[in-house]
């Protein structure tokens, strides 16, 4: 139902797919076989006695196994899930594996990413499609862009984790066989050893030397059945050192001399610096240096910096100083006159298809159409952990300590800056306390780096304060979308149409990162709006790309983020119309979808009867592969929103660690939940509203729901789980607060008055 139409063959596929059969056309290098992600000549960080066996495992004379972890942990459980592939196909125990960071080496590369942002409808499985998914893992890897981020770490880990452990599990039974005479066939692993049916026996420690010498040997991966580790709730191997505060983030990391700098950063969208007194701030005892900041492709802006022996002697020199800013082209600019660009480009622009079947709703349709406006605003990221980077330049190197979602565009931001090589930087990645797609920026590190260039020799920590972070993020950007319906006599959609309007956040972060202009769409743009499941015989749906005065970025679960919102409350919209039970209007729609479906009725069934004086909203999306179903139980207190408990099943296919999933939906809820309610970034003349959390709340412990989790069996590869628990929140809440008030809220943040 939801294939292209047989002989459209849209902009979409032209831009995309066109370009990627010129491309394997001309050069032929499509028809080459994927190259290898198994093993690497960078060696990773190795301990004394360590046995490199691939570009992921070593093995020690201690037979404890060392995995490379190629990802960022930022509180999703990376550091446990990852590990479990490994030691699943290794026979070793989860406790028994030491962790070390990837070192900078393309076979660590993100080669999922890529393919899933390509803008065509999952179920869309033309040739061109199919061409262009394969054609954008091979370019990923060529590239080896090492990042964390779109739900693709287990995704995207899966298979050369576990091969990596099948690999070196054949390696070590093969020596084994080897050195006893015997066959391999006869040989087999437990506990990190090779045993044999005649009782010889001995530890991967032991044989690590003699693997390491064969070369190439065949694997098998295990079946599913044979798991013993994966699907298991196994103890997280991040937490001790987060309780006991051994854990590094990145604003833990002291090296000898180190030195500190604050800043003060262009208050105004696109102003600069036009003079500042800096003799009072020079003058003060422990100020080392002010230095003058211009505003970089990264996306940093103009600034004046500090640098001193302490960091409140560095804080408090910024009052010190008198900067003068130029406003710049947006001194006037206003929450409302954004809005309103928004909505003037819905109606003098086409914008972009992103998908269309069947029929457009003519003019005969359209005075009983369901019409309605939905719209979503700015928002930031709010890590717990501040913005921050050290850099230290010694002896022709530069050294780097941070916690980032992307350290090789961290490397070349550096090396950009610094005017030298990649391979001129030790690069040290750190816990991070937070991400949610605003590490996945470099702005802190091309100013981290400028500084330490003022200061050879000595480590500069750079440390931004909240009001830092608030004042110059990458946002969520402002949204508007105009949704129309058709429903027929029996309350079936006939026809659905939907236009919105905002900036294109991965074409930003593209730019910053990489030069790249702008081109052609941007599925972020979309996402959500155009991608559902939803059988509907007639659909159009276009975007309007608008650029944005603020720079906006990747935020958590990017578009589907707001893009849910608007779908999920525009069908409870239709079902209301239609007098039918919203979880049977959404079951009507889904025949085909029984994936869906069973996601949906999990929910829905575990939730059941509201208490009194409450009532239920619900939500059905999917998105980073993943399918989730909330259901809201919310009453109203003091004339404000009270989330009870959401109810939240979710269809991730196979499961690597149950227990970290209900931790992400959780963490995805109160994330979600947050923005619901009071997530928000406003601007007057030009500059942010907010300055911390006083002015900008969060949800805080006494309003966390309960939250129940419901995680579908499945065979199926594993897919996204560090998003796709945020989209529904709100709609879900949303869809509430109707059942509750008969008032629908069609715009984030969810208020009553």
């Amino acid at each position: 139902m939801f294939d292209q139409p047989s002989g459209q063959f849209n902009r979409r596929h032209f831009l995309i797919g066109g370009a990627a059969l010129a491309g394997s056309l001309v050069v032929g290098w499509a028809l080459l076989p994927p190259r290898q992600r198994l093993d690497t000549s960078t060696l990773p960080p190795m301990r004394r006695g360590d046995v490199k066996l691939n570009g992921w495992v070593m093995v020690g004379m201690d037979n404890r196994v060392t995995v490379v972890l190629a990802k960022s942990e930022m509180g999703q459980g990376i550091m446990t899930a990852l590990p479990t592939l490994v030691a699943e196909e290794m026979d070793v125990p989860l406790t028994s594996i030491r962790l070390v960071q990837a070192p900078l080496d393309k076979i660590y590369g993100d080669t999922t990413m890529l393919a899933d942002g390509l803008p065509f409808h999952p179920e869309d499985q033309s040739a061109i499609h199919n061409l262009g998914k394969w054609l954008s893992r091979k370019i990923e890897r060529e590239l080896g862009i090492q990042v964390t981020g779109g739900s693709t770490s287990v995704k995207d880990s899966w298979l050369p984790m576990r091969e990596a452990g099948a690999s070196a599990r054949a390696r070590l039974m093969l020596a084994a066989a080897n050195r006893w005479g015997v066959p391999v066939s006869e040989c087999n692993t437990s506990d990190g050893r090779v045993t044999h049916s005649g009782g010889l026996k001995a530890s991967y420690g032991e044989l690590a030397a003699d693997a390491a010498e064969l070369g190439d040997v065949s694997f098998q991966l295990k079946e599913a059945s044979a798991f013993n580790q994966i699907g298991k709730s196994l103890p997280r191997l991040d937490i001790p050192a987060k309780i006991d505060g051994s854990a590094d983030f990145g604003m833990d990391i002291k090296p000898k001399g180190m030195v500190y700098a604050a800043l003060l950063m262009c208050p105004h969208f696109g102003g600069r610096l036009t003079s500042v007194d800096t003799r009072a701030a020079n003058d003060m005892p422990g100020v080392l240096k002010v230095v003058k900041l211009n505003q970089e492709r990264s996306g940093s802006p103009d600034a004046v910096a500090v640098i001193a022996g302490s960091r409140w002697t560095a804080q408090s020199a910024l009052d010190l100083l008198t900067p003068v800013w130029q406003a710049g082209p947006h001194s006037q600019l206003t929450n409302q006159a954004v809005m309103q660009q928004l909505r003037q480009s819905l109606s003098d622009e086409s914008g972009f298809t992103y998908y269309r079947v069947g029929d457009e709703i003519d003019d005969d349709q359209l005075p009983k159409a369901i019409k309605a406006e939905y719209s979503a605003p700015y928002l930031a990221h709010t890590p717990m952990e501040p913005i921050n980077c050290t850099a230290q330049f010694i002896d022709d190197r530069l050294k780097l300590w941070l916690p980032t979602q992307a350290p090789s565009i961290v490397a070349a931001t550096a090396a950009r800056v610094a005017d030298i090589s990649v391979e001129q930087i030790d690069l040290t990645e750190t816990f991070l306390g937070g991400g949610f797609g605003r590490r996945l920026e470099t702005d802190m590190v091309a100013q981290a780096v400028a500084l330490a260039m003022e200061m050879p020799g000595l480590p500069v920590q750079l440390m931004w304060r909240r009001e830092d972070d608030i004042a110059h993020d990458f946002y969520r950007p402002a949204c508007v979308a105009q949704m129309v319906a058709v429903l027929d006599e029996k309350g079936k959609v006939n026809a659905w149409q939907s236009k919105s309007a905002s900036a294109a956040p991965i074409q930003q972060l593209l730019q910053r990162a990489f030069d790249l202009s702008p081109f052609g769409p941007d599925k972020t743009a979309a996402e959500g709006l155009f991608d559902h499941h939803y059988e509907i015989e007639n659909q159009q749906v276009e975007h309007v790309i608008v650029e944005s005065p603020l720079p906006v970025g990747p935020w958590r679960s990017v578009g589907h983020s707001h893009h849910a919102f608007f779908k999920e409350s525009f069908v409870d919209e239709l079902a209301h119309t239609a007098k039918i039970d919203p979880a049977e209007f959404r079951r009507r729609m889904l025949v085909s979808h029984p994936r869906y479906l069973a996601v949906l009725n999990a929910a829905v069934e575990r939730a059941g009867k509201p208490e009194q004086s409450r009532a239920h909203g619900l939500a059905l999306h999917a998105c980073f592969g993943s399918i989730v179903a909330q259901v809201a139980e919310v009453s109203i207190e003091h004339g404000k929103p009270r989330v009870h408990k959401i109810t939240c099943a979710i269809d991730c296919g196979t499961v690597i660690n149950p227990e970290i999933v209900e931790q992400q939906m959780e963490s995805a809820i109160a994330y979600g939940l947050s923005a619901a309610l009071y997530g928000e970034v406003q601007v007057s003349e030009g500059q942010i509203v907010q300055k911390n959390f006083n002015d900008m709340p969060m949800l805080r412990i006494d309003e966390m729901p309960e939250v129940e989790v419901v995680i579908m069996p499945s065979t199926a590869a594993p897919e996204g789980v560090g998003e796709p628990g945020t989209p529904p929140v709100a709609p879900a809440v949303a869809n509430a607060l109707f059942n509750l008030t008969g008032k629908r809220l069609r715009s984030l943040p969810l208020k009553l008055s």
